[in-house]
């Protein structure tokens, strides 16, 4: 058995105001466990995203979520569950007054595939993203995989 409390959790890097590797931190094997706390206008990710192989669960312990797949949002309330089998696209937002404090659970623990979309200035539309860390930067750039553009960061 392991106990850990969420509060000795080191973060890191995100689109949220907190993310902290819970799972990681309990020793994990097969499911990733994060902790997040979302401020008004934050996300858990920084696009439009999927996991080929992964499935994703959100508890939603407080505040309310809302959750944009390619067919239509989806609003998660306090004490409420979301499901995201792999393949499905996803992001959620805290489009709300109130901090978003969420439990995200995937399995299996890591993804060997997915597709991350954002719009991108440049190409004028929705295209493929991904993230990297530039020489001796403590900030994670998101770029459009098409023409380089860095379309957002987190720091």
């Amino acid at each position: 058995m392991e106990k850990v409390s969420i509060d000795d959790v080191d973060g890191f890097m995100s689109a949220a105001s907190v993310t902290r590797p819970v799972g990681k931190a309990l020793g994990t094997s097969d499911m990733a466990i994060n902790y997040y706390e979302l401020e008004p206008g934050d996300c858990f990710s920084p696009g439009l995203h999927t996991h080929f192989d992964q499935e994703e669960v959100f508890y939603i312990q407080s505040g309310t979520a809302t959750f944009e797949t390619k067919d239509e949002d989806v609003v998660v309330q306090t004490g409420e569950i979301v499901r995201f089998a792999p393949g499905d696209y996803q992001r959620g937002r805290n489009d709300g007054d109130e901090r978003v404090v969420a439990l995200a659970l995937g399995a299996p623990q890591e993804s060997e595939s997915g597709e991350l979309l954002r719009e991108c200035p440049e190409c004028d539309e929705r295209t493929q993203h991904w993230m990297r860390i530039p020489d001796e930067k403590e900030v994670v750039e998101v770029y459009c995989l098409t023409c380089d553009t860095v379309t957002g960061t987190m720091d």
